[in-house]
């Protein structure tokens, strides 16, 4: 399965990321391309460690299976997935590129990852296995999003 951890990944994740620009439209959801950028940023300074967010009720209930099934194999995220109200950037205007940059810079840092005891929001504690196959199914998720 495609890990955020696996440098090639990376490459290509980045490659994608910088085809981005202020004429990119999303193919679902209500996220313009600034947004975008921004909720990923959120999300990997999250998975990093840089940012905490409390664990929401329902993740304690439905969390560890809803995991299990994102983690399993290659498949695509679904379109138009929930978010938490932490990640929903309200901002419709921001400088891209900057945006783009610290993006590109937090993905570059999951080659010296070192948050073994991270705890998400919504899925609870996970392994190192399982941030690199989610943050790398998020990314791509989004990226799929803007035709990218």
């Amino acid at each position: 399965m495609n890990t955020i951890f696996d440098e090639g990944t990376r490459a290509q994740l980045i490659g994608r990321i910088k085809t981005l620009n202020q004429a990119s439209t999303p193919l679902w959801g209500k996220m313009n391309v600034y947004q975008m950028l921004k909720h990923c940023t959120l999300s990997d300074e999250m998975y990093q460690g840089n940012k905490q967010y409390k664990r929401v009720f329902i993740g304690r209930i439905l969390g560890k299976m809803a995991l299990k099934s994102l983690t399993k194999d290659d498949a695509p995220m679904g379109k138009n997935a929930p978010t938490g109200n932490d990640f929903k950037v309200q901002q419709t205007v921001g400088d891209i590129a900057a945006e783009k940059d610290k993006l590109i810079t937090l993905i570059n840092g999951y080659a010296n990852y070192s948050n073994d005891s991270f705890v998400h929001w919504f899925f609870g504690p996970m392994t190192k296995e399982q941030v690199g196959y989610l943050a790398y199914k998020h990314l791509d998720h989004h990226l799929r999003q803007f035709n990218s």
